[in-house]
């Protein structure tokens, strides 16, 4: 299994459509055997799902999404883990044992606000961005 994670500087970059990179992370047997920082090369939004199914993704642990991402993730089969933030490591560790919490209905509606849609807004409607929230 492979799982992508939107990534700056060690922690979970928090708008997937701007991501310029994301860190890889080979899973066999429950543990994680490589890992890898690659660059978008500018691509954004909707085209970021063909760019993970290329890199081989299988989840994707981001924090806030727009409907027009996670609708492209779900057509190339990407398991979507959004409103996470954090150390990327410490997010895919715990997406192993179990213990990642997320926000299953993560949305991002509004593309430019003051904020980052995961940062921990339990079930806040502010500027666009609804239900984020993360591990609350």
């Amino acid at each position: 299994m492979k799982i992508a994670v939107t990534y700056e500087n060690g922690e979970i970059f928090q708008h997937f459509g701007h991501t310029q990179q994301f860190k890889l992370y080979d899973i066999e047997d429950g543990k994680i055997v490589k890992e890898q920082v690659i660059d978008t090369n500018g691509q954004g939004h909707g085209a970021l799902s063909s760019f993970l199914s290329e890199a081989g993704a299988e989840a994707v642990i981001c924090g806030g999404i727009g409907g027009g991402a996670q609708a492209a993730l779900a057509e190339a089969g990407i398991k979507l883990y959004g409103g996470v933030s954090g150390s990327a490591d410490d997010a895919v560790k715990a997406y192993l044992e179990g213990n990642l919490g997320y926000n299953p209905d993560i949305k991002c509606s509004h593309h430019e606000h003051g904020h980052s849609c995961g940062e921990g807004h339990c079930h806040e409607d502010k500027q666009g961005c609804a239900g984020n929230g993360g591990s609350c």
